[in-house]
């Protein structure tokens, strides 16, 4: 189980391993500055979660956390990657994941019954270079190529093949190497850094932060099934991304591979830099984060190899107290072709220390749902709904071991012209069980 993998192959924490995930955590062990009435801008800081500053410092808190890949999300949301922390020698040393047992009952003539496992495991080590350099190396990992090629059933999802046919109504298994990237950042300025990203697996400056990433998405067991319109580069074979950070904004560009992954799900694609994206970020408080990108990818999926893609989105994300919202909007240009666009907002909202409640509500307009050439509807667009709501009761088992047990009901809204496929009203059901190492 990928969560009993990482605990084992993280060495026992040391005195650090209450310490918070900073990459500027060496920095902090100098003395601090003496208070100056005007206190000098924050050194931008990379981190997965929110980290602060030194006790008596006057240095302010960051205003983002790094979500997935260079992707911002507000630092208010807290420790979302929090995890096992340890020092060996220089380098802090980081591990979280999930383990995640689901049930699910997928409504209408469509529809499937299915069990299943999804799991996500992260290693990551960092270390400064010199007093204004950091380098961080990251992998992440996944199990869920053995759920088999055809994933889960999810109703009115679309994306990528098994077995050479195109997966409808169904959401795809990640890869076994879900990122091996690595990150170099430079202090260049007071409040500023440039930094590098990239590597043979990791995810390019496009789209908001990636669904797992989200803590709006914390409880979502299924996919979105705007997947496609936002997260489908967040596996991709060849990643190089610049940008230049400061603490309320982020700019950065990308070189990467613009094809989706294949079916084979535990090895490596051929790596290429063939498409490109512009991402910019914008953060004025630590409770909000709103990106705007572009890009342009080559031929992105295999069923439509001869259409390459202009795709634009953009997301605001919210998050205090233990409120996290995310709304975002994107628009994806087959070239040539239709411009399909996607709408999904989704929030989390953690009552206490045990309860909490989520939904996600998702407008789509999808002209994959009939794949097959020869078909009435086939390539036809329809504007298709989601709206899903569910409950998690959280069980603290061990030091950031958690247990979540829940379940959600998702009820859709679509033209009358797919009532002969899908039914007049389906309604779907799923029942989880979340094992958690890390907040």
């Amino acid at each position: 189980m990928t969560v009993a993998a990482l605990m084992a192959a993280t060495p026992p924490p040391v005195a650090a391993a209450a310490q918070q995930h900073d990459h500027n955590q060496h920095k902090m062990d100098a003395p601090a500055p003496s208070p100056s009435p005007t206190p000098a801008p924050a050194p931008a800081q990379h981190m997965h979660h929110g980290a602060t500053p030194k006790p008596g410092s006057e240095t302010p808190k960051p205003n983002a956390q790094v979500a997935s890949g260079t992707a911002l999300l507000p630092a208010a949301e807290g420790g979302q990657h929090g995890g096992l922390h340890a020092m060996t020698g220089d380098w802090m040393l980081m591990a979280h994941g999930y383990a995640w047992g689901a049930v699910t009952s997928q409504g209408g003539p469509r529809g499937d019954d299915m069990a299943f496992v999804q799991s996500m495991g992260m290693v990551t080590a960092s270390r400064p270079l010199g007093d204004s350099a950091r380098i961080e190396l990251r992998g992440m990992f996944s199990l869920d190529p053995l759920m088999g090629r055809r994933g889960y059933p999810n109703l009115f999802a679309a994306g990528e093949t098994a077995n050479g046919r195109a997966l409808v109504d169904r959401q795809h298994p990640h890869d076994l190497f879900m990122e091996l990237a690595a990150r170099v950042e430079v202090d260049v300025a007071p409040g500023a850094t440039a930094f590098l990203y990239g590597g043979p697996v990791g995810e390019p400056a496009l789209g908001p932060p990636a669904f797992m990433h989200r803590r709006s998405a914390r409880y979502q067991t299924m996919s979105p099934i705007a997947h496609h319109w936002f997260d489908s580069t967040h596996i991709t074979y060849g990643v190089a991304t610049a940008g230049v950070r400061a603490r309320a904004f982020q700019i950065e560009a990308s070189a990467f591979k613009g094809r989706e992954p294949d079916e084979e799900r535990w090895g490596f694609d051929p790596i290429k830099l063939d498409s490109w994206s512009l991402r910019a970020t914008f953060t004025p408080s630590p409770n909000w984060a709103v990106q705007v990108s572009h890009g342009r990818l080559e031929s992105p999926e295999a069923l439509h190899g001869g259409n390459d893609e202009a795709r634009t989105t953009a997301s605001v994300h919210y998050a205090r107290g233990g409120l996290s919202a995310t709304l975002a909007w994107s628009a994806k240009n087959r070239i040539p072709g239709d411009v399909l666009s996607a709408w999904v907002a989704e929030a989390n909202w953690d009552v206490d220390a045990r309860h909490s409640i989520f939904g996600r509500a998702e407008l789509v307009r999808n002209d994959e749902l009939f794949p097959e050439h020869g078909h009435p509807l086939h390539d036809r667009p329809f504007r298709v709904a989601r709206f899903e709501g569910g409950y998690a009761y959280r069980i603290p088992l061990a030091d950031k071991v958690t247990l979540a047990l829940g379940g959600s009901v998702a009820a859709y809204a679509k033209p009358d012209a797919l009532n002969p496929y899908y039914g007049d009203s389906p309604v779907s059901a799923t029942g989880f069980a979340k094992l958690t190492l890390g907040d």
